[in-house]
């Protein structure tokens, strides 16, 4: 395994990071917690020390109380980031899912939530906290002058933001000293590198943990059609590649990657997940997985890299088809 500095936090993380939003049960399909935290624990042996969560990964907490019990006796080995500041509100009336993503970074609420989710991960301290999404009800300024609080404290090792904007981001180097951002990146989406997110991230020396570095599974290379939608299996709402018009222009990228893949020897995951990785800047890439074989697969693409030859043929089959 390979290991980046995540900017100037002096934390070492593992190039290829273990997501667990897929261990709430409500977003990616039913997740079975013992293979969750097996897939946690087969992950810290084999080098993947980063392990990423969130309180709003499942009705009940279900992934920061998995990620707990998976790093119990091991959480020396481990660099946690969790979030804060996104909040599950249980179904009520017509939604599309059960139960609603409210943003809210009330500097109180904010407090509790650090300390529950230190009791949930069975820690005293967190590694890297992010601001799960920007609030534009209370503003950021509350919740970032507690970032720069808790670090002083030592209750977090480092500061981050996650889902802001350049001017957003600023901000945030400003009142609270962050060290890094969790955008999201594949080949697929490519908005925060159009954005200047991911640049201004860069230049700043920031660290870069991307999320959705395989675009919700779609960049496996596994689906043959796009998953049907279930109250646990609820992906297409949040990645758009499995629409009925990008579906078919996704497929023949895949296509291209398949081709890569098979010539190296390597999975299609792998090279997805190498291409992420060659982008300037960026620290690790998330993958989120349920699986302890996947992990392990999929860690494999911190073994090697992509030729600037395929990158070019990766980035001309996304340009011809979806640019």
């Amino acid at each position: 395994m390979k290991y980046r500095k995540f900017g100037t936090s002096g934390i070492d993380v593992s190039v290829v990071g273990l997501g667990t939003w897929p261990l709430g049960s409500d977003f990616f399909g039913e997740a079975d917690e013992k293979k969750g935290i097996e897939t946690i624990q087969k992950a810290i042996d084999i080098g993947v020390n980063l392990i990423d969560t969130s309180p709003a990964y499942g009705q009940a907490y279900e992934a920061e109380i998995a990620v707990g019990k998976a790093l119990k006796g091991r959480r020396d080995k481990a660099v946690i980031s969790t979030k804060f500041g996104v909040h599950r509100v249980l179904g009520a009336g017509d939604y599309k899912i059960p139960g609603e993503y409210v943003r809210c970074l009330s500097p109180a609420v904010a407090a509790a939530e650090l300390e529950n989710s230190l009791k949930r991960l069975g820690t005293d301290y967190i590694d890297i906290y992010f601001i799960h999404w920007p609030d534009l009800n209370f503003g950021n300024d509350g919740a970032l002058e507690l970032l720069a609080k808790w670090k002083k404290e030592g209750r977090i090792r480092a500061g981050a933001v996650s889902n802001f904007s350049v001017d957003q981001m600023k901000n945030a180097v400003e009142k609270a000293g962050i060290s890094g951002i969790q955008p999201s990146a594949s080949i697929f989406d490519r908005s925060n590198f159009k954005n200047g997110v991911i640049p201004f991230a860069e230049e700043a020396r920031l660290g870069i943990m991307t999320y959705g570095s395989l675009g919700g599974g779609i960049l496996t290379g596994t689906f043959r059609e796009p998953p049907k939608i279930t109250d646990k299996e609820l992906r297409v709402f949040f990645y758009d590649f499995f629409s009925e018009e990008k579906w078919p222009k996704c497929c023949k990228v895949i296509d291209t990657l398949r081709g890569v893949a098979e010539a190296r020897g390597v999975s299609v995951a792998e090279v997805s997940i190498n291409w992420v990785l060659a982008q300037p800047g960026v620290s690790t890439a998330l993958i989120g997985t349920t699986k302890p074989e996947n992990i392990e697969r999929n860690a494999k693409a911190a073994d090697w890299e992509l030729t600037p030859d395929e990158l070019k043929k990766i980035d001309d089959s996304f340009a011809a088809n979806l640019g």
